[in-house]
Formats: structure tokens, sequence, C-alpha cells
């Protein structure tokens, strides 16, 4: 065995990875809320798909309910990273909860957009997975004329009146590229017309975590992806290593969920994780593999992310308008 053999990487840790601004806005809009107003805090539905950060809020005194009737009236009530509907904050309202929006504001952008065309006369074919809450809320703020596209299959259900409509098409935020354009040009074989959103839907974060791991693949025989079963995101990262090279991938929450016989003839481990994991989960999955003799790590970074969102207005620092403006000599 050569020398340079030795030396070669044997774990490629894709960068970026982990928390985007969205995710990191709604982790700390939680966090603040608590220091300011003490537990407990409700939120609706989970702040992010993550297991682990659920947990770690829980063990704070942060309530999670599925509907803001399941908060008491006049609770401190944050509404997820995922969006809602303009029907879940009129009933917050009228419940008189104090509430904290969380919304990622990529996800808000694709609201004002649904409601601009449905103002315009326009149908809209929102692309992504039923159920999911993103989904929910985007399509509530346009239900009348709002058609769900889940999957390449969902383009025949949908109705053939669309044919003498104006149309336009609209995505959840966390598809990977390829999935969203494998829709649309099926659409697009049906309805001639579509219109395409003024802008790309899918958020800046989801593309760059898809490019690191196309990035690592192909050198990998193994990608493990940290990530909860119902983050979207992260199910798509599985989906993206095995189609960029990969021979298998597996999503995980945590290191010990990884299986032994995953490393036989393993050369090389890819390791990243979704948008909504923090890092040091991603730190346990790299010392679980340093235990193994997977210890040469080599971090491969695609891209740089500088993007920051503003908190909720509550919930920011006060100016100081008092403040003394230094003297000049």
């Amino acid at each position: 065995m050569t020398e340079q053999a030795v030396q070669e990487p044997n774990v490629l840790l894709a960068a970026p990875r982990g928390y985007c601004a969205g995710v990191d806005r709604a982790v700390e809009t939680v966090e603040k809320a608590l220091e300011k107003y003490g537990a407990p805090i409700y939120v609706r539905k989970e702040i992010v798909h993550n297991k682990y950060v659920v947990q770690s809020f829980e063990k704070k005194g942060v309530i999670f309910v599925n509907e803001a009737e399941e908060a008491p009236e006049g609770a401190h009530l944050v509404f997820s990273a995922h969006g809602i509907s303009p029907a879940v904050r009129a009933e917050a309202s009228e419940r008189k909860q104090l509430t904290l929006d969380a919304t990622c504001p990529l996800v808000t952008k694709v609201h004002r957009e649904a409601e601009r065309f449905a103002r315009d006369g326009y149908h809209i074919l929102l692309v992504g997975h039923e159920g999911h809450e993103e989904v929910e809320g985007t399509a509530g703020h346009a239900p009348e004329v709002t058609y769900l596209v889940d999957g390449v299959e969902g383009v025949d259900q949908l109705p053939e009146s669309l044919v003498d409509k104006k149309i336009v098409w609209l995505s959840q935020t966390t598809l990977s590229v390829t999935e969203t354009m494998d829709i649309v040009n099926k659409l697009r074989e049906r309805f001639p017309h579509l219109e395409n959103p003024p802008s790309d839907d899918i958020c800046y974060a989801t593309q760059n975590r898809q490019e690191s791991v196309r990035a690592i693949a192909p050198h990998c025989e193994l990608m493990i992806v940290v990530g909860s079963t119902n983050s979207s995101n992260s199910k798509r990262l599985v989906e993206v290593a095995l189609d960029a090279g990969s021979t298998a991938s597996y999503l995980v929450d945590f290191a010990d969920e990884i299986k032994e016989e995953w490393l036989d003839g393993v050369e090389t481990v890819g390791v990243t994780c979704g948008a909504s994991v923090p890092e040091l989960l991603v730190r346990d999955v790299v010392e679980w593999l340093d235990q193994r003799g997977y210890s040469r790590v080599k971090e491969v970074t695609t891209t740089t992310e500088t993007i920051q969102f503003s908190l909720p207005r509550d919930l920011r620092p006060a100016r100081n308008r008092n403040r003394k403006k230094p003297a000049h000599n």
C-alpha cells in the first residue's frame, strides 16, 4: 500500500449542510420566546422537522400542538417554519393567542405569489407532497383555485377543464430540483400554456445541500444522511445520493441507528444532513465512524451560505433610544 493511498480520506463530509437560515430563525424564535415569556410556550406543529430539536424543546417546557384550538386562550403560540394558512391565523386571533410567526421567509414568498396569482385570475398547480404542512399552508392562501400535484402520477389526475384556464405552477420549497422539473415537464406536455412562477420556488438551501451531495456521492459507496423521516428535504438527499452514484444511502436520526453491516465492503463514506439538523448530530456520526476506522475526514465545500433572516419583530433586541452619541473631538 502506497503512502498516498494511506492518506486518502475515507469520510467525505458535505458542505453546506445542516441549519438553513429559515430553520435557524425558527429555532431561535422559540429560544428567544422562552427567554422572554418563560414556559410554557406553545408551538403549532413541529417547529422544524427534526426529532432531536423537538425533544430538546419539550424538555425546556415547549408544548407542541396540532392546532391552535389545543393551546389555551391567551397563550403564546409560535407558528412553525413550514407556514400556515390564513384560516389558522384567524383561529389563533379568535382565541386571543399571542402569536409569533416563525414561517420561513422563502415560504412566505410562495404564499404571496399564490395570493397574487389568484387575484389575477390564475389557477395554481401546486407541486408538492400531500399532507405536508408547507403544502397545506400554501394551498390555504388560494384554496378555491389551487390543485395539488403530488408526483408525476398526479398530473393525470388534474381536471380537463384546466385546458381553458390561465394556469401557473408553484412548488413546495423542499423538493429536489430534478423531481420538480420532471413533474413540471409532464404538466407542460398536458397543458402547453402552463406559465412559470417569477422565480424558482425551490429554496437556496435545499438546492445547495443537494449539490453538495451530488459532488461527493460518486466517490462514496455509502451515504449517511442525518435527518428525520418527516423531513422532506432530508429524504430528498437520500434519493439524490443514489441518483448521483452512491451504492447505498440511508437516513438516520442518530448515530446509534447506523448498522454495522452497512460498512461491509465500503471504502469511503459520505456524510451530510438535512436543513433542520443541528451540527452536533453530524459530529456524533463522524465520531461513530472514527471508532470503526473511518478517521480520515475531508470536508467538501461546494458553496458558502451567508443569508440570514431577522427574528419576528416582538423578539428583536430593543434599540436603546437614550444611548448617547459619541463625542467628537
